[in-house]
Protein backbone atom coordinates (compact mmCIF):
# COMPACT_ATOMS: atom_id res chain seq x y z
CA UNK A 1 0.00 0.00 0.00
CA UNK A 2 2.52 2.11 0.82
CA UNK A 3 4.92 1.67 -2.02
CA UNK A 4 1.46 2.21 -4.38
CA UNK A 5 1.12 5.64 -2.56
CA UNK A 6 4.61 6.64 -3.01
CA UNK A 7 4.26 5.66 -7.17
CA UNK A 8 1.24 7.71 -7.11
CA UNK A 9 2.57 10.87 -5.40
CA UNK A 10 5.50 10.35 -7.95
CA UNK A 11 3.52 10.16 -10.94
CA UNK A 12 1.40 12.63 -10.39
CA UNK A 13 5.03 14.91 -9.33
CA UNK A 14 5.58 13.70 -13.40
CA UNK A 15 2.39 14.59 -14.60
CA UNK A 16 3.23 18.21 -13.00
CA UNK A 17 6.54 18.45 -14.47
CA UNK A 18 4.90 17.75 -17.95
CA UNK A 19 2.64 20.84 -17.54
CA UNK A 20 5.24 22.86 -16.78
CA UNK A 21 7.57 21.82 -20.01
CA UNK A 22 4.02 21.84 -21.61
CA UNK A 23 3.07 25.42 -20.91
CA UNK A 24 6.61 26.93 -21.21
CA UNK A 25 6.90 25.91 -24.96
CA UNK A 26 5.28 28.75 -26.09
CA UNK A 27 7.38 31.09 -24.16
CA UNK A 28 10.61 29.84 -25.24
CA UNK A 29 9.17 29.42 -28.84
CA UNK A 30 8.95 33.79 -28.61
CA UNK A 31 12.11 33.70 -26.63
CA UNK A 32 14.17 32.55 -29.20
CA UNK A 33 13.35 35.66 -31.62
CA UNK A 34 15.79 37.20 -29.10
CA UNK A 35 18.36 34.85 -28.46
CA UNK A 36 20.39 32.33 -30.83
CA UNK A 37 19.40 28.11 -29.34
CA UNK A 38 22.87 27.21 -27.56
CA UNK A 39 23.07 31.02 -26.02
CA UNK A 40 19.30 30.37 -24.79
CA UNK A 41 20.42 26.98 -22.95
CA UNK A 42 23.74 27.96 -21.96
CA UNK A 43 21.92 31.10 -20.18
CA UNK A 44 18.98 29.01 -18.60
CA UNK A 45 20.96 26.07 -17.24
CA UNK A 46 23.58 27.99 -15.57
CA UNK A 47 21.36 30.14 -13.82
CA UNK A 48 19.17 26.86 -12.77
CA UNK A 49 22.56 25.99 -11.79
CA UNK A 50 23.49 28.56 -9.56
CA UNK A 51 19.62 28.56 -7.83
CA UNK A 52 20.04 24.73 -6.98
CA UNK A 53 22.97 24.99 -5.83
CA UNK A 54 21.94 27.94 -3.46
CA UNK A 55 18.61 26.55 -2.65
CA UNK A 56 20.52 23.07 -1.94
CA UNK A 57 23.89 24.63 0.11
CA UNK A 58 23.39 23.16 3.20
CA UNK A 59 22.46 19.54 1.59
CA UNK A 60 25.66 19.62 -0.38
CA UNK A 61 27.55 20.82 2.79
CA UNK A 62 26.69 17.25 4.10
CA UNK A 63 29.36 14.40 3.40
CA UNK A 64 27.65 11.98 0.63
CA UNK A 65 28.35 9.86 -2.28
CA UNK A 66 28.53 12.19 -5.11
CA UNK A 67 28.07 9.52 -8.13
CA UNK A 68 30.13 11.72 -10.68
CA UNK A 69 29.55 9.50 -13.58
CA UNK A 70 25.76 9.40 -13.22
CA UNK A 71 25.47 12.90 -13.05
CA UNK A 72 28.04 13.34 -16.07
CA UNK A 73 26.04 10.69 -18.01
CA UNK A 74 22.86 11.61 -16.97
CA UNK A 75 23.59 15.20 -18.05
CA UNK A 76 25.55 14.02 -21.19
CA UNK A 77 22.33 12.36 -22.65
CA UNK A 78 20.23 15.43 -21.88
CA UNK A 79 22.28 17.62 -23.76
CA UNK A 80 22.52 15.72 -26.67
CA UNK A 81 18.56 15.16 -26.20
CA UNK A 82 18.43 19.32 -26.84
CA UNK A 83 21.17 19.62 -28.95
CA UNK A 84 20.24 16.94 -32.06
CA UNK A 85 16.52 18.24 -31.86
CA UNK A 86 17.45 21.61 -32.26
CA UNK A 87 20.47 20.43 -35.42
CA UNK A 88 17.00 18.77 -36.76
CA UNK A 89 14.84 21.51 -37.11
CA UNK A 90 17.32 22.79 -39.64
CA UNK A 91 16.16 20.67 -42.13
CA UNK A 92 12.53 19.07 -40.84
CA UNK A 93 9.60 20.50 -39.79
CA UNK A 94 8.31 20.97 -36.78
CA UNK A 95 5.44 18.49 -36.79
CA UNK A 96 7.79 16.21 -37.79
CA UNK A 97 10.09 17.48 -34.90
CA UNK A 98 7.20 16.53 -32.18
CA UNK A 99 6.30 13.49 -33.67
CA UNK A 100 9.66 12.00 -34.17
CA UNK A 101 10.81 13.00 -30.55
CA UNK A 102 7.96 11.69 -28.88
CA UNK A 103 9.07 7.96 -30.13
CA UNK A 104 10.93 8.09 -27.06
CA UNK A 105 7.91 6.68 -25.05
CA UNK A 106 8.25 3.62 -26.93
CA UNK A 107 11.81 3.53 -27.38
CA UNK A 108 12.18 3.96 -23.14
CA UNK A 109 10.66 0.16 -23.07
CA UNK A 110 12.59 -1.43 -25.66
CA UNK A 111 15.89 0.31 -24.89
CA UNK A 112 15.00 -0.77 -20.68
CA UNK A 113 14.39 -4.55 -22.31
CA UNK A 114 18.10 -4.67 -23.58
CA UNK A 115 19.57 -2.74 -20.84
CA UNK A 116 17.97 -5.20 -18.29
CA UNK A 117 17.69 -8.38 -20.24
CA UNK A 118 14.34 -8.67 -19.58
CA UNK A 119 11.12 -8.59 -21.49
CA UNK A 120 8.97 -4.74 -21.82
CA UNK A 121 5.61 -5.90 -20.45
CA UNK A 122 2.34 -6.05 -22.80
CA UNK A 123 0.59 -3.52 -20.71
CA UNK A 124 3.47 -0.63 -21.24
CA UNK A 125 4.09 -1.83 -25.24
CA UNK A 126 0.45 -1.26 -25.70
CA UNK A 127 0.33 1.79 -23.93
CA UNK A 128 3.56 3.52 -25.59
CA UNK A 129 2.19 2.72 -28.81
CA UNK A 130 -1.73 4.45 -28.09
CA UNK A 131 0.98 7.54 -26.92
CA UNK A 132 2.35 7.37 -30.73
CA UNK A 133 -0.33 7.04 -32.31
CA UNK A 134 -1.75 10.00 -30.03
CA UNK A 135 1.42 12.37 -30.80
CA UNK A 136 1.07 11.73 -34.65
CA UNK A 137 -2.62 12.72 -34.47
CA UNK A 138 -1.75 16.06 -32.35
CA UNK A 139 1.74 16.92 -34.57
CA UNK A 140 -0.12 15.91 -38.28
CA UNK A 141 0.75 12.59 -39.26
CA UNK A 142 4.09 10.35 -40.31
CA UNK A 143 6.39 12.02 -42.16
CA UNK A 144 6.54 11.31 -45.62
CA UNK A 145 10.15 10.96 -46.32
CA UNK A 146 12.94 11.02 -44.01
CA UNK A 147 15.39 13.26 -44.39
CA UNK A 148 18.62 14.24 -42.66
CA UNK A 149 17.03 16.01 -39.75
CA UNK A 150 14.74 13.07 -39.48
CA UNK A 151 17.69 10.89 -38.42
CA UNK A 152 18.85 13.85 -36.20
CA UNK A 153 15.37 13.79 -34.41
CA UNK A 154 15.24 9.93 -33.89
CA UNK A 155 18.59 10.41 -31.97
CA UNK A 156 17.41 12.89 -30.59
CA UNK A 157 14.94 11.03 -29.41
CA UNK A 158 17.14 7.63 -28.67
CA UNK A 159 18.97 10.13 -26.46
CA UNK A 160 15.89 11.08 -24.31
CA UNK A 161 14.71 7.41 -23.45
CA UNK A 162 18.65 6.96 -22.60
CA UNK A 163 18.29 9.69 -20.51
CA UNK A 164 14.94 8.62 -18.66
CA UNK A 165 16.91 5.04 -18.09
CA UNK A 166 20.13 6.77 -16.92
CA UNK A 167 17.88 8.96 -14.18
CA UNK A 168 15.63 5.91 -12.98
CA UNK A 169 18.79 3.93 -12.24
CA UNK A 170 20.87 6.84 -10.43
CA UNK A 171 18.52 8.41 -9.30
CA UNK A 172 18.02 5.13 -6.36
CA UNK A 173 22.12 4.71 -6.31
CA UNK A 174 22.90 8.16 -4.99
CA UNK A 175 21.14 11.38 -3.47
CA UNK A 176 18.39 12.73 -6.06
CA UNK A 177 18.91 16.74 -5.05
CA UNK A 178 22.76 15.76 -6.21
CA UNK A 179 22.19 13.92 -9.34
CA UNK A 180 19.80 16.82 -10.24
CA UNK A 181 22.11 19.30 -10.09
CA UNK A 182 24.74 17.69 -11.83
CA UNK A 183 23.19 16.95 -14.93
CA UNK A 184 22.05 20.13 -14.77
CA UNK A 185 24.94 22.18 -14.49
CA UNK A 186 26.35 19.39 -16.80
CA UNK A 187 24.15 20.79 -19.72
CA UNK A 188 25.08 24.36 -18.79
CA UNK A 189 29.00 23.60 -19.24
CA UNK A 190 28.03 21.84 -22.61
CA UNK A 191 25.59 24.33 -23.65
CA UNK A 192 28.27 27.05 -23.53
CA UNK A 193 30.68 24.93 -25.34
CA UNK A 194 28.15 24.57 -28.31
CA UNK A 195 27.04 28.34 -27.96
CA UNK A 196 30.95 29.18 -29.01
CA UNK A 197 30.44 27.20 -32.37
CA UNK A 198 27.01 29.00 -33.28
CA UNK A 199 27.08 32.72 -34.08
CA UNK A 200 25.80 33.91 -30.95
CA UNK A 201 23.11 36.80 -30.59
CA UNK A 202 20.97 38.45 -28.06
CA UNK A 203 18.53 40.94 -27.91
CA UNK A 204 17.53 41.37 -24.20
CA UNK A 205 13.71 42.06 -23.79
CA UNK A 206 11.12 41.52 -21.89
CA UNK A 207 9.71 38.59 -23.25
CA UNK A 208 13.63 37.10 -23.09
CA UNK A 209 14.11 37.68 -19.45
CA UNK A 210 10.65 36.01 -18.63
CA UNK A 211 11.67 33.16 -20.84
CA UNK A 212 14.82 33.06 -18.72
CA UNK A 213 12.79 32.59 -15.32
CA UNK A 214 10.42 30.52 -15.88
CA UNK A 215 12.57 27.97 -17.49
CA UNK A 216 16.02 28.59 -15.14
CA UNK A 217 13.58 27.97 -12.27
CA UNK A 218 10.30 26.56 -13.06
CA UNK A 219 11.18 24.43 -16.26
CA UNK A 220 14.54 23.80 -14.93
CA UNK A 221 15.56 23.51 -11.04
CA UNK A 222 12.39 22.70 -9.74
CA UNK A 223 10.89 20.36 -12.39
CA UNK A 224 14.17 18.37 -13.18
CA UNK A 225 14.14 17.71 -9.05
CA UNK A 226 11.16 16.77 -9.27
CA UNK A 227 11.87 14.36 -12.13
CA UNK A 228 14.71 13.34 -10.89
CA UNK A 229 12.97 12.31 -7.37
CA UNK A 230 10.15 10.74 -9.28
CA UNK A 231 12.47 8.70 -10.90
CA UNK A 232 13.43 6.96 -8.16
CA UNK A 233 9.27 5.99 -7.17
CA UNK A 234 8.33 4.31 -10.61
CA UNK A 235 10.00 3.29 -13.96
CA UNK A 236 11.36 4.99 -17.08
CA UNK A 237 8.72 3.10 -18.87
CA UNK A 238 5.23 4.75 -16.93
CA UNK A 239 7.90 8.14 -16.65
CA UNK A 240 7.83 8.49 -20.61
CA UNK A 241 4.40 7.54 -20.55
CA UNK A 242 2.88 10.40 -18.81
CA UNK A 243 5.69 12.77 -20.34
CA UNK A 244 3.85 11.76 -23.28
CA UNK A 245 0.95 14.41 -21.93
CA UNK A 246 3.55 17.21 -22.48
CA UNK A 247 1.83 17.98 -26.21
CA UNK A 248 -1.51 18.18 -24.54
CA UNK A 249 -0.83 20.75 -21.88
CA UNK A 250 1.23 22.31 -24.57
CA UNK A 251 -1.89 22.69 -26.68
CA UNK A 252 -4.16 23.47 -23.79
CA UNK A 253 -2.07 26.14 -23.01
CA UNK A 254 -1.93 27.55 -26.90
CA UNK A 255 -5.78 27.46 -26.52
CA UNK A 256 -6.24 29.17 -22.76
CA UNK A 257 -3.62 31.62 -23.66
CA UNK A 258 -3.37 32.68 -27.71
CA UNK A 259 -6.81 31.03 -28.48
CA UNK A 260 -5.49 28.42 -31.12
CA UNK A 261 -8.29 26.01 -31.80
CA UNK A 262 -8.30 22.03 -31.64
CA UNK A 263 -8.77 20.10 -34.30
CA UNK A 264 -10.85 17.06 -34.39
CA UNK A 265 -6.95 15.19 -35.07
CA UNK A 266 -6.04 17.17 -31.92
CA UNK A 267 -8.88 15.92 -29.76
CA UNK A 268 -8.70 12.69 -30.74
CA UNK A 269 -4.98 12.63 -30.27
CA UNK A 270 -5.19 13.79 -26.72
CA UNK A 271 -7.63 11.27 -26.03
CA UNK A 272 -4.99 8.37 -27.15
CA UNK A 273 -2.32 9.54 -25.12
CA UNK A 274 -5.07 9.88 -22.03
CA UNK A 275 -5.58 5.94 -22.68
CA UNK A 276 -2.53 4.40 -22.87
CA UNK A 277 -2.27 6.05 -19.25
CA UNK A 278 -4.86 4.89 -18.44
CA UNK A 279 -4.44 1.45 -19.71
CA UNK A 280 -0.90 1.23 -17.69
CA UNK A 281 -2.30 2.57 -14.67
CA UNK A 282 -4.90 -0.12 -14.95
CA UNK A 283 -1.92 -2.48 -14.16
CA UNK A 284 0.12 -0.95 -12.16
CA UNK A 285 4.21 -2.32 -12.90
CA UNK A 286 5.80 -4.37 -10.34
CA UNK A 287 8.66 -2.87 -8.70
CA UNK A 288 11.71 -4.99 -9.42
CA UNK A 289 15.49 -5.04 -8.82
CA UNK A 290 17.29 -3.66 -11.93
CA UNK A 291 20.43 -5.56 -11.75
CA UNK A 292 23.41 -2.88 -10.38
CA UNK A 293 26.27 -1.75 -12.47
Amino acid sequence: MRAALSRLRAELALAAVAFIWGSTFVIVKEALHDVSTFLFLALRFTLASLLLAFWLRRRLAQPAHFGWRGGALCGLLLFLGYALQTAGLRWTTASNSAFITGLYVVMVPLLGSLVYHNRPRPAELGGAALAVCGTALMSGGLPSAWNRGDVLTAACAAAFAGHMLAVERYSRRMDFERLSLMQIAMVAALSWAAAAGEAPRIAWSGRLWFALLATSVLATAVSFVLYTWAQGQTTAARAALIFALEPVFAGLVAWAAAGERWTAASLAGAALILAAIVLVELKPAARGGHPEF
